[in-house]
């Protein structure tokens, strides 16, 4: 019998998660606008762990609010007005702008945070 080359093997998957995990990584930067980016940055971050975020893929949390109507609330965390710049703040480093909350910090990003705001205040 002829010795035929291989198809496939390690080379080829190799290839094949280095393509995945590229594409994954370009689905997030590819988002048309910032809410969109943000959208798909609230699942990155694992926001819906605590949170139950609608439109946001396994974001059923129950341990925190839920952010349905984000964006028509008046105040963040019940204490701080809700703006963009407040809330980028708050989703960079929570505990600097109230100590006792029981909000991690997720060492997210400012342009981040500014995209995952962006989606958060669109939700009415």
């Amino acid at each position: 019998m002829p010795c035929r080359p291989q198809r496939g093997g390690p080379a080829l998957a190799r290839s094949i998660v280095f393509a995945a995990a590229l594409f994954a990584s370009v689905a997030c930067c590819a988002a048309t606008t910032g809410a969109d980016r943000g959208r798909l940055l609230l699942a990155q971050y694992q926001c819906g762990s605590c949170h139950s975020i609608p439109g946001v893929a396994s974001a059923g949390g129950r341990v925190a609010s839920s952010l349905k109507g984000f964006g028509a609330r008046s105040y963040i965390a019940g204490r701080l007005a809700n703006r963009q710049e407040t809330l980028i703040r708050w989703i960079q480093n929570p505990k600097a702008l109230v100590p006792d909350t029981a909000m991690p910090s997720m060492a997210v990003t400012p342009d981040d945070a500014r995209d995952m705001a962006a989606y958060l205040l669109e939700l009415k």
